[in-house]
């Protein structure tokens, strides 16, 4: 147990930042870098972008890494942390210059994301690494949901009770439905964006450098907390996959193509609900006074169901799980129709559960798909990264042009930097970046996972399959500790023709899919010794040659 809490815990300074970006980020850029949203699209799509193409590449090196003495995926956790706390800060502060602004922001949000995903790969892979037991994987994975989820919440809790002063103006506390001249139209929230020293800039630096100072509690208890184990089902002769290969046999295995068909569809719905939500309230349903409230509640939710949908997926499936992710669509569609003060908190209560399964469910789930590949080809190893990172892969990217277009939607809509009431178009565009678009993304993606084959008695016989495996290679392990230990007795062995099958009547204590082909060979080898009495300790009929004692 204390071993999942620290690994818990390490994560939750990386959902701490995320969170407070993809709640946050667009309305900074809008309203207090005063970037074009066009500009500020192309700021989300490249970093998410440049976030996304980091993953394969994070994956091919990773997978070649060697084992160290704190383990191989712990290392590149531990290197990426410290760079990763300074390309978050400066991705919040306001530089004095007007004319690079854009290009700043480009640079150090396509760091933040590269460097997160860094983190974030081996980090997820390294819950294949914490036990063999697929109870405990979700267990593990449980913690870490929830820690996530508690590490979400403070993110944005502590940016959006730290920065809501700067989105909070007198000017606009005038009723939208009674006066709408053109004047309340157009009266600027925010000072001149030139100054770096304003108060809206310095309180995003302020949360800036709080968050990123987290980032040194959660890497010291995962550090001192977590032990990485090498992997427990392969032969120390068995040889890591080579990155292009394996990365074509994931493209190939059909229940990774579907699990992540469909969570690329509900996690692009996700982050849109996230991205457009800061905004939705401030400037189409006239909750300017309450969205840090409202981020709270939904993530305050999302925390505290975590344990019930675990609880829920283990009694229920996985699958079944998955409807509880739909439960958003009906209540944000009334939101976006009848935007209302108590309407919204409960709409947030239940948007919460919702993302708290669409959360847990693809982490959980992916244990499973590496099992089921792993039992598919059990000759290989170091495949798990190629898994963590091409998912992650595919959700950045989906997430980045869902980001990017919405972005950019908001600029043909006509949204203007810096007032307090925007033009109906563009509160129709909000309307349907919050309601429409996210729920035909879930419905599709929930459509996709009705086909992904893997179900709870299949996990089962992978299950046992499994622990047949882990028998045979320890049983394998112990004999060919043994024969290698007899060097002239390899010798003889490794020209005899029949040492590529068991002769009948010769019994063995593994299977064949046990072991790699090369130490199959010497295994039967080793079956042969002991059947022509090789092995004894005076080799009565070895060959010439062989009369040492082994």
């Amino acid at each position: 147990m204390c071993s999942k809490l620290c690994y818990a815990i390490g994560g939750a300074p990386n959902q701490v930042a995320i969170s407070a970006a993809s709640f946050f980020l667009q309305i900074y850029l809008l309203d207090i870098a005063h970037i074009t949203p066009f500009h500020a699209s192309l700021v989300l799509f490249i970093g998410k972008a440049s976030g996304a193409v980091t993953d394969p590449i994070a994956g091919f090196f990773i997978s070649k890494s060697r084992w160290t003495k704190i383990g191989r995926l712990m290392p590149w956790v531990l290197a990426c942390t410290p760079f990763t706390m300074i390309s978050y800060f400066f991705m919040w502060y306001l530089p004095p210059f007007v004319s690079g602004r854009v290009a700043w922001y480009v640079t150090f949000h396509c760091l933040f994301q590269a460097l997160t995903t860094l983190f974030q790969v081996p980090y997820s892979a390294l819950t294949m690494f914490l036990s063999t037991d697929q109870k405990d994987r979700d267990s593990a994975t449980a913690y870490r949901m929830t820690m996530e989820v508690l590490g979400t919440l403070i993110g944005a809790a502590l940016q959006g009770q730290i920065v809501a002063s700067a989105h909070v103006s007198p000017h606009c506390t005038v009723n939208p439905s009674v006066n709408t001249t053109d004047s309340w139209h157009d009266t600027a929230t925010i000072p001149d964006p030139s100054d770096p020293l304003s108060h809206q800039a310095k309180v995003y630096m302020i949360a800036a450098g709080v968050i990123a100072g987290v980032y040194l509690l959660g890497i010291t208890v995962l550090f001192l907390g977590v032990k990485e184990r090498d992997d427990p089902y392969a032969l120390n002769s068995d040889r890591a996959i080579p990155f292009c290969k394996g990365l074509a046999l994931t493209m190939k295995h059909g229940p990774y193509v579907k699990l992540t068909a469909s969570f690329l569809l509900i996690s692009t719905a996700v982050q849109l609900e996230q991205g457009n939500f800061v905004l939705f309230c401030t400037q189409a349903a006239g909750l300017r006074n309450h969205f840090q409230y409202l981020v709270v509640t939904i993530l305050v939710s999302a925390a505290l169901s975590v344990p019930f949908w675990q609880k829920f997926l283990q009694r229920f499936g996985k699958k079944c799980a998955a409807c509880g992710i739909s439960w958003m669509i009906p209540f944000a569609v009334m939101l976006v129709t009848i935007p209302n003060l108590i309407l919204a908190y409960f709409v947030a209560f239940i948007s919460g559960l919702s993302i708290a399964a669409s959360l847990l469910l693809p982490w959980s789930m992916l244990p499973d798909v590496v099992d089921n590949f792993r039992l598919q080809n059990p000759h290989g190893k170091g495949h798990e990264t190629i898994f963590y990172s091409s998912y992650v892969f595919f959700t950045k990217m989906s997430a980045g042009i869902g980001l990017g277009i919405s972005a950019a939607g908001l600029e043909f809509a006509g949204y203007k930097p810096g007032i307090c009431r925007q033009s109906d178009n563009v509160i129709l565009t909000l309307k349907l970046l919050i309601g429409a678009v996210p729920a035909i993304l879930i419905l599709l993606g929930l459509f996709i996972l009705l086909f992904y084959p893997i179900t709870e008695e299949s996990r089962k016989e992978t299950k046992l399959a499994l622990e047949e495996l882990s028998h045979g290679i320890e049983s394998a392990h112990f004999h060919i500790q043994q024969v290698q230990q007899f060097p002239q007795l390899l010798a003889v062995l490794g020209h005899e023709s029949q040492c590529t099958e068991v002769p009948a009547g010769i019994s063995v204590g593994w299977s064949k899919t046990a072991a790699s082909p090369d130490s199959w060979q010497i295994l039967t080898c080793v079956e042969l010794a002991k059947q022509r009495e090789w092995a004894t300790p005076e080799f009565p009929k070895g060959p010439v040659g062989m009369k040492e004692k082994p």
